[in-house]
């Protein structure tokens, strides 16, 4: 089966170094790049690829929020926005190649702006008709749009209420709601799809201290990033989370040869999978069949001892159900699982 082996991939870094299309002289090159709004992508796919990186390199980049830093005031509109989730990248990742997995550590996030934006659109959105669940009904809700000041101080968003003198603070977890590679096939899809590359996953476990591993389908894999996120609820329910712009901080590597089939994560404590589908519960058994495989591959448990472990022990929950594709995160803590 594919394998993940996560504790020899965080010792293995094959340190090369290159910034930008200079030679590169030390293994911990920093390539810089600033995005903007004549430079983003909204699809993820082949393009021609902004800078190059080595394994080993960090990337220190930003990226604009869902609404290309187009909403700042009342009375502004989502019609100001020239696409949806602006994408930087892509990033070609020297010695990736298909059959190969991106490894991808979040070093740093950093909300990058004094506000954010939340918005709720017509037909968009998990408890109001939408193309996937059409009603019959006179008038769809109308668009609003909601400011979020930001304290960096006390890392916290304050949410004020429209229709009354409401208000309260929402601590801050800053994670990308946009993360992934140039799909197989040829493929380009919308930054608003989730998907096997990973795309507008809206996961808060592309946050700081986590591994973020994905299949490469492409030579260099075209990593692509956008969407941060300064907090959100499980679901995105409404359809946006705390949208604001971001720097990022990402180091990355290649694990020769073996490929995920989905994307995973990982941290001291934990592993943990995705699943990315329509209806539901194929989400919720993609999540799982992974998590299963992945434990049986790297901790030497029988598939149906894993099964039973995990039926006792895991956790689940849905970080999106607005996009085509819903999003399951399911995991388990390392403390339940063999030694490797």
């Amino acid at each position: 089966m594919r394998v993940l082996m996560a504790c020899l991939w965080m010792s293995c870094f094959a340190m090369g170094a290159a910034a930008q299309n200079v030679p590169a002289t030390r293994a911990t090159d920093v390539v810089h790049y600033q995005g903007a709004l004549d430079n983003v992508k909204y699809v993820f796919g082949v393009a021609q690829p902004v800078a190059r990186l080595r394994l080993g390199n960090i990337l220190e980049a930003n990226s604009l929020d869902c609404f290309g830093n187009g909403i700042q005031k009342p009375g502004d509109t989502t019609a100001m926005a020239k696409g949806d989730n602006p994408l930087t990248g892509p990033f070609f990742i020297e010695g990736a190649e298909p059959g190969d997995t991106l490894v991808v550590r979040i070093l740093d996030l950093q909300v990058d702006g004094k506000q954010g934006v939340g918005a709720f659109s017509p037909g968009f959105g998990a408890i109001n008709s939408t193309h996937y669940t059409p009603v019959l009904e006179k008038e769809p809700l109308g668009e609003k749009i909601w400011f979020y000041p930001i304290d960096h101080a006390d890392n916290t968003a304050t949410f004020q209420a429209l229709d009354s003198n409401y208000k309260v603070k929402i601590p801050m977890h800053p994670f990308l709601g946009c993360i992934g590679v140039a799909p197989a096939n040829g493929e380009a899809r919308s930054s608003i799809v989730p998907a096997e590359f990973g795309g507008n996953m809206d996961a808060p476990e592309v946050s700081v201290g986590n591994t973020l591993y994905l299949p490469v389908n492409v030579s260099g894999a075209l990593f692509y990033f956008g969407d941060g996120h300064a907090a959100m609820g499980d679901g995105e329910i409404a359809g946006s989370a705390i949208e604001v712009p971001m720097r990022v901080r990402l180091q990355f590597d290649v694990v020769k040869g073996k490929r995920t089939g989905w994307p995973r994560f990982e941290n001291e404590k934990e592993i943990m999978t995705t699943g990315i589908y329509r209806p539901v519960d194929d989400a919720v058994r993609i999540a799982f069949t992974e998590l299963v495989t992945w434990i049986h591959a790297d901790y030497g448990l029988s598939e149906l001892d894993a099964y039973e472990l995990l039926s006792k022990v895991a956790k689940i929950h849905l970080t999106e159900m607005v996009d085509p594709n819903y999003v399951v995160v399911a995991s388990v803590e390392k403390k339940y699982l063999p030694r490797k």
